[in-house]
């Protein structure tokens, strides 16, 4: 048993994909090499390099298993120097959707089993060394019998499913993490000279978004809004009709829309990231990337349009429930958090408030309100934001009130846990997610958009795995939605599609590309700052 939970361990795979049989009927050459140094020591030291050599095969292990969750959650593997504050975030989202106890507990758990895995490995890799202790002689020709083996099957290139019988994977997985610990070290200091040289860093206020003098700009972000809401056989019927309908009801307003493609820095979470990255017009993929660029000045399109004298700002957050000083850095002048709309109803799982009311909030409190210039509105709508449980569904405008109203919706919602881990319960709830943030939007901007205002709504990420396919791309929808033929005009060498919803083949950016597109087709005139 001990032999087989080393060799196991030795073995098993970071992705969930690769959790064959074949992946575990191989012959891991590290084992090899940890056998033979187990048996060429006397006992005292072979039983404390083996107990530490245990230690060392559970954290790998643990590792092993947390690129599995990031990659089905985030797409992409654990960064072992700079993502264990998002352990802090997990714990947050679990509270949020399933209740404080539940995540005390899931924490609790968590830090157990990780205790409990590396005592097990380490007397497990105890064990083994003091069995080839007993008997160095049979040890030494078994490990002499093994490594011809290995070294057959290397030479030959023999495979089992595709997978080959010798078998490297730990001393491939190190090196890996060697290799990425080096890059982020790396990048940290490139990304820093990169951020401080900004295209438009010196840019005259006078010559930043001359040709949208007037004009009401709203920023939305429609939570996990990907290209997998528009295509995926199951989710897309119903959102492809809500954006037929939002449409045509927005032409019959006057309204007309273009529509293509972001590639977002990141997948199914870290919304921040997708938020700075389509602001600043810079690549923020990771957590130090973030901190490097919300601690300087790097021009974001919130704070061009502050900048110009022309346009006051505000925030409408309401996933913001604790202190967010990076509003300076987006140049805000206002921010509406979780806690100042004047919400009084229900939390929908981890959303703290439906978008239709976070909507009427904004026309009430900022976008209604008389005001000397007209606004340049940073909105984050929650209502698709996993794990789509439960959804709100529409109400009369004129009757939203405080949010009480919602009292009986979320109480007859599915429940969290319901749907949480079930797949096909996920993606079906996640298509409605959507369906009702994007209706919810489209509607205020019938009933409150005018001549002037101008939307630009996208979504900050792909959802999960789960719902979005294994392997799914990142892209995002993306619309410039207004009344004034001028401001579309301005973008008609995009290419993009007419209407909400974007051609499978329309064009593709990077989400980074799209500040310095449309400061150039508003008129904005380089400045380059220096770097």
């Amino acid at each position: 048993m001990a032999l087989a939970l080393v060799t196991g361990a030795l073995l098993l795979p970071d992705r969930q994909e690769q959790l064959q049989p074949a992946a575990f009927l191989r012959v891991p050459v590290e084992g090899l090499l940890g056998a033979a140094a187990l048996t060429a020591l006397p006992r005292g030291p072979r039983t404390a390099v083996a107990a530490l050599g245990g230690v060392a095969l559970g954290a790998l292990t643990v590792l092993n298993v947390t690129d599995m969750e990031f990659q089905q959650y985030l797409g992409r593997d654990f960064d072992v120097i700079l993502d264990w504050q998002l352990l802090g975030d997990a714990r947050s989202y679990l509270a949020d959707t399933l209740g404080g106890t539940v995540a005390v507990l899931a924490a609790a758990g968590a830090v157990l089993l990780v205790l409990v895995l590396l005592a097990v490995m380490a007397l497990a890799v105890v064990r083994v060394g003091g069995v080839l202790g007993r008997d160095t002689s049979r040890a030494t020709a078994a490990l002499l019998v093994l490594s011809t083996v290995w070294m057959s099957c290397t030479a030959l290139d023999l495979r089992d499913s595709g997978v080959p019988v010798a078998s490297e994977h730990t001393v491939t997985l190190l090196g890996q993490r060697e290799r990425a610990v080096r890059a982020t070290i790396r990048d940290e200091r490139e990304f820093a000279r990169t951020a401080r040289a900004d295209p438009f860093g010196a840019t005259p206020p006078a010559q930043l978004v001359p040709a949208l003098r007037g004009k009401d700009m709203i920023f939305t972000f429609v939570e996990s809004y990907g290209r997998s809401a528009i295509e995926d056989p199951v989710e897309a019927p119903g959102v492809d009709r809500t954006l037929a309908a939002g449409t045509q009801a927005l032409a019959r307003a006057g309204f007309h829309a273009r529509s293509g493609w972001l590639t977002s820095a990141t997948y199914g979470g870290g919304s921040w990231l997708g938020h700075s990255t389509f602001m600043s017009g810079l690549w923020i993929d990771n957590q130090n990337r973030y901190r490097t660029v919300t601690s300087g000045d790097r021009l974001t399109l919130t704070e061009a349009f502050r900048k110009t004298g022309a346009w006051d700002t505000v925030g409408i957050m309401p996933g913001v429930q604790k202190g967010w000083p990076e509003a300076k850095w987006y140049g805000l002048d206002k921010v509406y958090n979780a806690f100042r709309l004047g919400y009084a109803g229900p939390k929908f799982s981890w959303s703290t408030m439906p978008d239709q009311y976070a909507l009427e909030a904004f026309q009430r409190l900022a976008h209604g309100t008389p005001h000397d210039k007209p606004l340049a509105s940073f909105v984050i709508l929650t209502s698709s934001h996993q794990p789509w449980a439960p959804v709100p569904t529409m109400t009369d405008w004129d009757r939203l009130g405080d949010g009480a109203a919602f009292q009986g919706v979320e109480a007859a919602g599915a429940k969290p846990q319901d749907v949480i881990a079930d797949p096909a319960r996920s993606r079906a709830a996640y298509g409605t997610s959507i369906q009702y943030s994007v209706t919810a939007l489209t509607q205020w901007l019938e009933r409150y958009g005018g001549a002037n205002t101008v939307l630009v709504l996208l979504g900050d990420h792909q959802p999960i795995a789960r719902v979005s396919g294994e392997h799914a791309g990142r892209d995002v929808p993306v619309s410039v939605v207004a009344k004034d033929p001028e401001v579309l005009d301005r973008i008609s060498d995009w290419g993009w599609s007419d209407g909400l919803r974007p051609a499978h083949d329309a064009p593709v950016w990077p989400m980074s590309a799209f500040r310095d597109r449309f400061l150039t087709a508003y008129g904005s005139v380089p400045h380059p700052s220096k770097g």
